[in-house]
């Protein structure tokens, strides 16, 4: 029995294809390819040229990456992550079935003999393998031969046959599209030369600066000769813009007030139950458990006075926080070394004089020796809006959380007792210090998050359901303003691979609506990460290239820089000329020009002075040491070079690195090839996705 459960662990649910890139075939137990994809024409999810996905085996994809992730993270699928989730395995699901059509169309087959030969050769796949290496480390090949002929393992072999297939399925069409995936020698050595060769070389360099547009003429002609050698330049994608109200899904009131009372019921049970709050934890908490022992700067300021005053075992709480509401059970209270404060402060810096700012800091400082209230002067004269609304309170701290000054004097300071104001670049500060601790507190927490209940995910549906049917039946402005909705618009957008939308995010069904509907056309609620959108095509933009009139000053621009550039190189021209490769004459030439050294560099980064610059770079591989070269366009104007030192090729070290960075070059390219391959697939496939009539808009 233990054997056949060892078979049984190796039952795999999906196959990586190339490297790390996504999924590529999904095993589905007892189902052949048509029943998954192809028979059922109810409870049709999507389709991918034909083929049809069903809910069931879409839903079953799901569940079935989620247990992969929990038994990779430890950890489900939130609810906020839930569309994310449900996108990655549509898209995984497109690429498996996209893959398993090119297979059967380019005839890729697989033998019964071929698996057999895999499965019982001398070296078996790793994922049977490692089940049968024994303590020293060796594979017993008596006891795998067993396990396979074991009748009750019948079924786990046929799930490994099957994954077997599917490897060697992947591995030969890999082969068929890598063919054409070469590297030259050329490449090779010039990327060994890359990584071990330092270059040392003087430069001169008449950047484009030292020729101001001011004194060049550019006439309408040269803007029109340049449109039109150039029109590839002004070229644009088929581009819309939309009007959106974005429906948040944000937690209400309610929603709030519900977390709060759950916890608050908890600390009520809690009293008669003998259940440990490290369950509670387990129970209750959108945060796994631990113990912590933290400063009191590191908890809720509304919160810790009670915690300095609780007794060990008592349950503070509920307060709010950033990652929503927080029970604390005070398990201790140890020394530290470190002490942290609780401080207000007050910030004058209304002026923008520094002398006003310095007076007026020292007038409210009398007032308040005066028997003037902290808190409510705060409130008055205090430019840190933050603190000021809170009567200048910026809780507790420790040391490194404040500019020097501040620290300093807060530090310094007596409980109670307002200090006189002190400058720091934010302004002048009256600081009063309100606490100071020495202790830690050994705590456990509950961590509840605050998060949009499903009545009030309904709600917000329903507001955005009812704002895109008025706005259909009137106009999607006037709606939207008076039902006080803000409007918010796009920026123009490309349809790409990549469905992201400015200002909504990766959104599918926008970017299909935006694209297949006409201007002015508004939609139904759609889901977003964010919650729903109702939209509006605001603008369409064709395909083709900007006419000249909306691209006349960019042109300009263009020419300007090709005219200075050749002011750049007549000029490199006419030093060169003077100097005779001695590049210490050139400031008696050209009093602008001074002579640079670069020491030593890596043609694979960056150049000391220059920064990178292929161009540059290039001619540094291969100019003769000690040769003057020709003027060089770089990025920023023309170069004058001399190498003066450049590590010299080395045979030997070339030869024992060479497989290595093939191996390396030919798996970038393998994956680019695959990834564009991938992309073009997707674009020219018909692809069907119909999820929102299953999981919402």
């Amino acid at each position: 029995m233990a054997m056949m459960a060892k078979m049984r662990s190796l039952a795999p649910t999906f196959i990586i294809g190339v490297g790390v890139i996504f999924v590529l075939f999904m095993v589905i137990s007892d189902s052949n390819i048509m029943e998954v994809f192809g028979l059922r024409t109810s409870n049709v999810v999507g389709s991918i040229n034909g083929e049809k996905v069903s809910y069931p085996d879409f839903n079953k994809a799901m569940e079935t990456e989620r247990e992969n992730l929990k038994q990779q993270n430890g950890k489900d699928v939130s609810d906020e992550e839930n569309d994310q989730f449900r996108d990655q395995v549509w898209d995984a699901l497109v690429s498996q079935t996209l893959i398993k059509q090119q297979i059967k169309k380019l005839g890729i087959t697989v033998s019964d003999q071929e698996i057999r030969d895999i499965i019982l050769g001398n070296n078996p796949p790793d994922f049977l393998k490692k089940e049968f290496i024994d303590s020293t480390g060796k594979f017993n090949r008596q006891l795998y031969l067993n396990a396979l002929y074991d009748p009750r393992n019948s079924q786990p072999l046929i799930q490994a046959e099957e994954y077997v297939r599917q490897s060697v399925l992947n591995q030969k069409l890999q082969s068929m599209l890598f063919a054409s995936v070469n590297i030259s020698e050329g490449e090779l050595r010039n990327k060994f030369i890359e990584q071990n060769t330092k270059i040392n070389e003087q430069y001169v360099r008449l950047s484009l600066d030292q020729f101001p547009e001011a004194g060049i003429k550019v006439s309408n002609e040269d803007i029109k000769n340049y449109y039109d050698k150039h029109l590839d330049q002004f070229e644009i994608k088929a581009q819309r813009k939309l009007k959106y109200v974005l429906f948040a899904a944000v937690p209400s009131g309610e929603d709030s007030a519900n977390i709060r009372m759950n916890l608050e019921n908890i600390i009520s049970q809690s009293k008669n139950d003998t259940t440990s709050f490290k369950t509670l934890v387990e129970t209750f908490s959108s945060l796994p458990y631990s113990k912590d022992t933290l400063a009191i700067s590191s908890l809720p300021t509304m919160g810790a006075d009670q915690i300095m005053n609780a007794v060990p075992g008592s349950i503070i709480g509920p307060f709010a926080s950033p990652q929503g509401y927080k029970l604390y059970h005070v398990l201790g209270v140890v020394s530290s070394g470190e002490p942290v404060i609780r401080a207000s402060h007050i910030l004058i810096n209304q002026f923008g004089d520094d002398a006003k700012n310095s007076e007026w800091a020292m007038k409210v400082y009398k007032e308040l020796q005066n028997g003037a209230d902290f808190a409510a002067t705060a409130k008055k004269y205090s430019k840190d809006p933050s603190s000021a609304a809170n009567g200048g309170d910026l809780g507790w701290f420790g040391k490194g959380r404040m500019v020097p000054e501040f620290e300093k004097a807060a530090f310094a300071g007596k409980i109670g007792v307002v200090q006189k104001p002190i400058k720091t670049n934010y302004g002048y500060h009256i600081i009063k210090v309100i606490g100071i601790s020495n202790k830690k507190y050994v705590i456990e927490q509950i961590v509840s998050a605050i998060k949009a209940s499903a009545s009030t995910k309904d709600q917000i549906l329903n507001n955005a359901k009812d704002f895109s049917y008025i706005a259909n039946k009137d106009d999607f402005t006037k709606e939207a303003k008076l039902m006080n909705y803000k409007i918010s618009e796009t920026s123009p957008f490309v349809k790409g691979i990549y469905p992201y939308i400015p200002g909504i995010g990766i959104s599918q069904n926008v970017m299909d609506f935006a694209f297949d509907n006409s201007l002015n056309a508004i939609s139904d609620a759609i889901r977003t990460q964010g919650g729903f959108v109702v939209i509006q095509v605001s603008g369409i933009i064709k395909a083709g290239a900007k006419p000249l009139t909306d691209v006349k000053e960019q042109v300009r621009g263009f020419v300007l820089r090709e005219k200075r550039f050749e002011l750049a190189k007549k000029e490199t021209e006419n030093i060169k000329s003077k100097i005779n490769g001695d590049l210490s004459k050139v400031s008696a030439v050209d009093q602008r020009v001074t002579v640079n050294q670069t020491g030593d560099f890596n043609p694979s980064g960056q150049i000391p002075g220059i920064g990178v610059d292929y161009t540059v770079t290039a001619k540094s591989l291969t100019l003769p040491l000690n040769t003057l070269s020709e003027p060089v366009k770089g990025n920023s104007g023309y170069y004058l070079i001399k190498v003066l030192s450049r590590t010299p090729f080395d045979a030997s070290a070339y030869s024992a690195q060479r497989n290595s960075i093939r191996d390396n070059i030919l798996q970038q390219k393998r994956s680019m090839f695959f990834s564009e391959w991938m992309a073009k697939m997707k674009q020219d496939a018909d692809i069907v996705d119909n999820r929102t009539q299953f999981f919402g808009q």
